[in-house]
């Protein structure tokens, strides 16, 4: 017997997909329009599962996923998702130190904010460069669920949670699945 419960988290961001490309066979239009700065009214679910459920019948209180949604809150939500590999990159942030963005109570790095202290609060420079949350990876949907369930298998370990799929929808048709196996 297995249980598994799930919790939903809407959020915007945008990304850039580099690295996009499209075989004619398949598609009329070979416009590469992934390649350009777009955003994305974003929906994720997270699915959990434990070997047992706990000494309340729950596999975990979903008040245990609040982390969660201040974390998406704080570096997802109206941020643009940028790979620190992204040809752009450097004419997009220039040479600006990265501060690691870290999971809560954890030393898990999962991307990087900007340092942003020279700057002042009050102009268009430091809002342009606060939107940004620096990756390793391309941030196409794939990458982004399976990212997603790595951050949070990391931090529900201790209660012997486990992430068993992520599904990350970009739009309310397309989205892409994560198994954790």
């Amino acid at each position: 017997m297995t249980h598994i419960i799930d919790k939903a988290f809407e959020f915007c961001y945008g990304h850039r997909v580099h690295t996009q490309t499209l075989n004619g066979e398949y598609a009329a239009d070979l416009k590469c329009a992934c390649r350009h700065l777009h955003g994305h009214e974003g929906r994720m679910t997270v699915h959990l599962t434990a070997d047992q459920l706990d000494a309340t019948g729950m596999i975990t209180d979903f008040r245990h996923l609040e982390w969660l949604k201040k974390w998406i809150n704080d570096y997802i939500d109206h941020q643009f998702v940028l790979d620190r590999n992204d040809p752009l990159y450097s004419q997009m942030i220039g040479d600006r130190k990265l501060i690691p963005v870290t999971i809560p109570n954890t030393d898990h790095v999962a991307g990087w904010h900007l340092d942003l202290t020279d700057l002042d609060p009050n102009t268009p420079e430091y809002e342009y460069y606060e939107g940004f949350m620096i990756v390793d990876f391309v941030p196409t949907s794939e990458n982004l669920s399976s990212w997603m369930a790595g951050l949070v298998e990391k931090k529900m370990a201790k209660l012997g949670v486990t992430v068993q799929r992520v599904e990350w929808y970009e739009t309310p048709k397309s989205r892409s699945v994560f198994y954790n196996d």
